[in-house]
C-alpha cells in the first residue's frame, strides 16, 4: 500500500507540475502579444497594498453576503493549507511523520482545524448556491449562464475533495497518536479521531498512506488539468488575480470608471494633430488589445456578477461582459500560436510572417487568425456587432468584477475601430455625430438656442442670467455653470436648468454660464468610439474655458448633467484642462448645509431616486441627492431594489441615447418597472440623459394605464426649488411640483 501510494503520488506529482509550469509560461506568452503599456508599474507599494486590501479584505465578494464570506475561507484556505499538502509528501513515507517545529505546536494545529473546516463548508456552500441556480433552471436569471459549466463543478469538487481529505487525516493522525478524549488540537476532527480509535494500528497506518496518497492525487490532477487548460480562467485566476489587480488601471486601486483612456498605438497616445503614419487606431485584432487587457480575459472566473448587473442582459440583449471577456478569452488562445510563430496582418490586412515562420503553425490557429474580431455569426466574428452596440457604459460590469477586469475600457477600444475606421456603427448615430460635428451639440439645433432658457427664466421669474465675460467680469464669478446641451436645450431638461439657477440665485451665488460659447463636451462622441471628434470638442471647450476663466479666483465649474461633469473633471485633463468641478446635488447640498437654502413648504408624496450611472457608479456621488430630498419636508423616500453601486441603468449612456433599442425589453421600460413597483408619487433623478429616458416610459405606462396619471418624473433641483419658494396661500394648497 505505502509502496503504491509513493509512485503513484509521485508520478503525479511530476507530471502536474510540468504541465502546470509549462501553462503559466505559455499564459504568460500569449500575454505579452498584446501592445505594450507603461501606465501599469506606477505607485507599487499603493499597488501592492490594493492586493492585499482586496484579497484579505475581499472587498468587491462581500458585498454578496454568503457568498463572499465562503469564498474567503476557500481564498485563504487554498494558500495557507498548502503545509498539509508538505505533510500528506511526509506521511507517505512515515504515517506519523509531521512538519519540523510547527508541527504539534498548538496555535498551528487549531489554526489548520479550522480553516481546513470553514474551507470545506465555505466550498460546500458554493456548490450549493451554483447548483441552485444552474442557468438551466432559471435561464438569464442565472449569473452562471454561458459559464464553462464543467469547469467550474470540476474545480470545486476539487477543492471538497482536498477539504475532506485534510479532515480526515487530522482523524487518523489524532487516532495514530492515541489521543483518546477531547483536545484542543483535534478541536473538530475528534469526532473522527473518536470513531478510528477502534481500529488496529497498521489499518490506521494504511489508511494514512491512502488519504495523503488521495490528497495530493487530487491535488496534482487538478494541477494536469489546468496544465492542460492554460484558459481554464475559473481555475487559473486564483494565481492571475494576483497579478491582475496589481496592474489595475487606476494606481489608487480605485475601479475603472470615470475617465476613458486616451487613445494609443503600440502604448503611446496617438497624437491627432499628427498621428504616425503607422498608428493603429482602436482594436481590430486582439492582438491590438493592451497586454494588460489579455491579462483581463485570461483572469476572467466566469462568475457572472458582470452579468448579473448588466441592464442590456437583463433586458434580453445579446452583450454579457462575462460572455465578451471569455469569447475574447478563448479567441487569444486559439490564435496565440499564430502569433508566437511571428503571423499578424498589416493595416490592409496583408500577411506579416513569412512561409517559413507559419510553416509549423497548427490549423485551427491559421483558421482563428482569419476570424474578424466584429462580425456576425455569418461572417464567423468573436464578438457580434449587436454585443458591441448594446453597451450603455454604465460600469456596472467594472464595480462588481472581483478582479478588476476593464469591460468598458475593452469594448470602447473596439468600438474606436469600428467607428474611425470602419464607419460601421448603428445608422441613427451618425446623425448625431454630424450634428456634433457642425453645430456643437446632438440635436443639430442653432447655437442661440442655447440663451432661449435664459430669456424663458427672466421671463417666469424676471432672473437674469449672466453671460460670463459680457455681463460679469470673471473675478466676481464663484461658479460657472456648465449648462450643457440637454440643459440647455431639450425642453424637459431645461426645466432643471432653470430650477437649479433660481435656486443659485436664492442663495445668493454668484454663477455665470458660457452662453453661446459652451459646446458639446464630447461624451457621446468619445463613448460611441469617435475619439478624433471628442478631441476636437475638448480642446475646443477647454481652450473656452481657460480663457473665461483666467481670472476667476478659482476655476469652479458646476454642472447638472452627469456626463459633462464626468468629461469635465476626469477627461478634460488629458487635454490639459484642470477644472474644479462639482455636480449640482453637490453644490446644493452644501447651500443647504449653510442655510442658505431652506426647504420649508411640504412636498407630499412617496418618492424613488434613481442613481444616474455617471454620477453614482462613475463619480461616487450618491449622498447628496438622497440628503436634498431628506431635507424636504413631506417627502417620504423609498429606495427600488437595485440601488446606489447596484443601480441599474436609464438606457442613454455610451451613446445609446441616439441609437434604436431594437433588441430585447427597453432598458429604461425595465428601470420604471422597477420604480412602479413601489408605487411612488415621485421618481426623481438627477440626470438630464436620465429625466428623459424614465419620462418617455413614464408617459408610455401613463398612456397603458399602468401608471398613475399625477406619477412625476423630476430633478432634485426642481423639488428643492419647490420646497424652498416662498410658500403658496391657504386657499391654492401645497406647491405642485413641476414635472
Amino acid at each position: 500500500m505505502q509502496l503504491a501510494a509513493i509512485v503513484i503520488s509521485l508520478v503525479t506529482t511530476v507530471i502536474g507540475t510540468a504541465l502546470a509550469a509549462r501553462a503559466a509560461a505559455h499564459i504568460y506568452r500569449v500575454v505579452m502579444t498584446g501592445q505594450p503599456d507603461a501606465t501599469r508599474t506606477g505607485q507599487p507599494v499603493q499597488r501592492t497594498k490594493t492586493v492585499a486590501v482586496e484579497f484579505l479584505g475581499h472587498t468587491r465578494m462581500n458585498r454578496w453576503g454568503v457568498v463572499g464570506v465562503a469564498h474567503w475561507f476557500v481564498a485563504v484556505g487554498f494558500f495557507s493549507l498548502v503545509l498539509t499538502l508538505v505533510n500528506a509528501f511526509g506521511q507517505l513515507f512515515d504515517a506519523e511523520w509531521v512538519l519540523p517545529v510547527i508541527g504539534h505546536w498548538l496555535p498551528f494545529e487549531v489554526f489548520t482545524e479550522l480553516i481546513g473546516t470553514l474551507t470545506t463548508l465555505g466550498i460546500a456552500t458554493l456548490i450549493v448556491i451554483r447548483l441552485l441556480s444552474l442557468p438551466g433552471r432559471a435561464g438569464r436569471k442565472s449569473r452562471f449562464a454561458g459559464s464553462i459549466a464543467w469547469q467550474a463543478f470540476y474545480v470545486e469538487y476539487t477543492i471538497l475533495g482536498i477539504g475532506l481529505c485534510i479532515m480526515i487525516l487530522r482523524g487518523l493522525e489524532g487516532a495514530l497518536a492515541g489521543v483518546d478524549s477531547y483536545d484542543p488540537a483535534y478541536l473538530v476532527s475528534y469526532p473522527l479521531t473518536a470513531a478510528f480509535n477502534g481500529l488496529a494500528h497498521g489499518t490506521l497506518v494504511n489508511l494514512v498512506y491512502l488519504f495523503a496518497m488521495l490528497k495530493i492525487c487530487i491535488s496534482f490532477a487538478w494541477a494536469i488539468t489546468i496544465g492542460i487548460n492554460p484558459s481554464m480562467g475559473v481555475a487559473w485566476h486564483r494565481f492571475l488575480a494576483f497579478f491582475n489587480i496589481f496592474f489595475k488601471r487606476e494606481e489608487d486601486g480605485d475601479v475603472a470608471l470615470g475617465a476613458l483612456r486616451p487613445m494609443t498605438s503600440g502604448g503611446v497616445p496617438i497624437d491627432f494633430e499628427d498621428p504616425a503614419d503607422d498608428a493603429v487606431f482602436g482594436v481590430s485584432q486582439v492582438e491590438h488589445f493592451s497586454w494588460k487587457g489579455i491579462l483581463d480575459f485570461s483572469t476572467c472566473t466566469e462568475c457572472g456578477r458582470c452579468q448579473s448587473q448588466c441592464p442590456a442582459w437583463n433586458t434580453g440583449k445579446p452583450l454579457s461582459p462575462k460572455l465578451l471577456i471569455m469569447s475574447l478569452r478563448e479567441h487569444a488562445f486559439a490564435k496565440a500560436p499564430y502569433l508566437l510563430a511571428g503571423g499578424g496582418k498589416d493595416a490592409e490586412g496583408n500577411e506579416t510572417g513569412t512561409a517559413e515562420q507559419l510553416a509549423g503553425v497548427p490549423a485551427a490557429a491559421l483558421a482563428e487568425a482569419e476570424r474578424p474580431l466584429i462580425g456576425t455569426a455569418e461572417e464567423n466574428g468573436v464578438i457580434d456587432p449587436d454585443v458591441l452596440w448594446s453597451c450603455t457604459t454604465c460600469g456596472a460590469c467594472v464595480e462588481q468584477c472581483p478582479v478588476d477586469i476593464e469591460h468598458v475600457d475593452h469594448i470602447v477600444d473596439m468600438r474606436r475601430y469600428q467607428v474611425m475606421i470602419e464607419s460601421s456603427f448603428p445608422t441613427e448615430a451618425g446623425t448625431m455625430l454630424k450634428n456634433l460635428e457642425n453645430k456643437g451639440n446632438p440635436w443639430g439645433m442653432a447655437t442661440k438656442a442655447r440663451l432661449d432658457w435664459v430669456k424663458e427664466l427672466k421671463k417666469e421669474t424676471g432672473i437674469e442670467v449672466p453671460v460670463i465675460g459680457e455681463d460679469i467680469d470673471p473675478a466676481e464669478v464663484e461658479y460657472l455653470y456648465w449648462v450643457g446641451c440637454a440643459g440647455a436645450l431639450e425642453d424637459r431638461a431645461k426645466k432643471t436648468t432653470k430650477a437649479f439657477a433660481e435656486l443659485l440665485h436664492t442663495a445668493g451665488v454668484r454663477f455665470a454660464i458660457l452662453g453661446k460659447e459652451e459646446s458639446c463636451t464630447g461624451d457621446s462622441a468619445r463613448r460611441l468610439g469617435n475619439e478624433f471628434l471628442f478631441q476636437m470638442l475638448g480642446a475646443q471647450n477647454v481652450e473656452t474655458l481657460n480663457a473665461a476663466l483666467e481670472d476667476a479666483p478659482k476655476k469652479r465649474i458646476v454642472a447638472t448633467c452627469p456626463h459633462c461633469f464626468n468629461t469635465i473633471a476626469n477627461e478634460y485633463p488629458q487635454l490639459g484642462g484642470h477644472f474644479e468641478v462639482i455636480h449640482h446635488t453637490q453644490l446644493l447640498q452644501h447651500l443647504i448645509d449653510e442655510g442658505k437654502l431652506v426647504p420649508v413648504n411640504p412636498v407630499e408624496g412617496l418618492i424613488t431616486y434613481h442613481d444616474p450611472c455617471y454620477l453614482g457608479r462613475h463619480n461616487k456621488v450618491y449622498s447628496p441627492p438622497r440628503e436634498i430630498m431628506d431635507k424636504v419636508p413631506g417627502l417620504r423616500q423609498q429606495e427600488m431594489h437595485r440601488h446606489k453601486e447596484r443601480g441599474f441603468c436609464c438606457g442613454a449612456g455610451g451613446a445609446r441615447m441616439w441609437m434604436e433599442e431594437r433588441i430585447g425589453k427597453r432598458i429604461n421600460t425595465e428601470r420604471v418597472d422597477e420604480a412602479l413597483s413601489l408605487d411612488p408619487d415621485i421618481v426623481s433623478t438627477a440626470c438630464p440623459f436620465c429625466l428623459v429616458m424614465l419620462s418617455d416610459s413614464v408617459n408610455g405606462k401613463k398612456n397603458e394605464g399602468a401608471a398613475k396619471e399625477h406619477l412625476k418624473v423630476v430633478d432634485v433641483a426642481q423639488l428643492l426649488l419647490d420646497s424652498v419658494k416662498a410658500a403658496p396661500s391657504a386657499e391654492n394648497g401645497a406647491q405642485p411640483v413641476d414635472a
